[in-house]
C-alpha cells in the first residue's frame, strides 16, 4: 500500500523562521537534518518537497464554468501543510512508525497519514 504523510508544521521551528530556528541547540539543528536525510534514505520512500509558505498559496474553485482565485489558503497557519512524502508500506503501522520519526512530529506538528488511491 502507498501512503501519502502530509507534514503539519505547527508550532515547529524551522530554517523558514530563523527566531524559532535558534531555539533549537546546534546539536538539536543537526539531528533534525540527519533525520530528514535518513526518513528520505528509508526504502520504500518517494522523497516529497517542502512548500513554501501558505500566504503565498492561491486557492482555485471553479463556479458556473468561471475560475475563481483567492490568495492564501483557507486554513488555520497551525494547520497549514508544509511538505509531504511518499512512502510504499506493507500495513498502516509501517507508515505511522515513518511518520513518528519525522522530526516536525515531535517538535509541534503533526503528520497526516493517507492512503493513496489509483485512478
Amino acid at each position: 500500500m502507498k501512503y501519502m504523510l502530509l507534514i503539519h508544521q505547527g508550532d515547529s521551528p524551522t530554517p523558514k523562521d530563523p527566531a524559532a530556528w535558534a531555539t533549537l541547540s546546534e546539536q538539536e539543528q543537526q539531528a533534525v537534518y540527519a533525520d530528514y536525510q535518513a526518513i528520505n534514505a528509508t526504502p520504500g520512500v518517494t522523497p516529497g518537497a517542502g512548500l513554501d509558505m501558505p500566504e503565498t498559496a492561491t486557492t482555485v474553485r471553479v463556479k458556473d464554468g468561471k475560475t475563481l482565485t483567492t490568495d492564501g489558503p483557507f486554513v488555520e497557519l497551525k494547520e497549514a501543510i508544509n511538505g509531504f512524502l511518499l512512502f510504499e508500506a506493507d500495513d498502516l503501522d509501517a507508515a505511522i512508525e515513518l511518520a513518528a520519526r519525522i522530526p516536525a512530529a515531535r517538535l509541534g506538528g503533526a503528520i497526516e497519514v493517507r492512503p493513496t488511491m489509483e485512478w
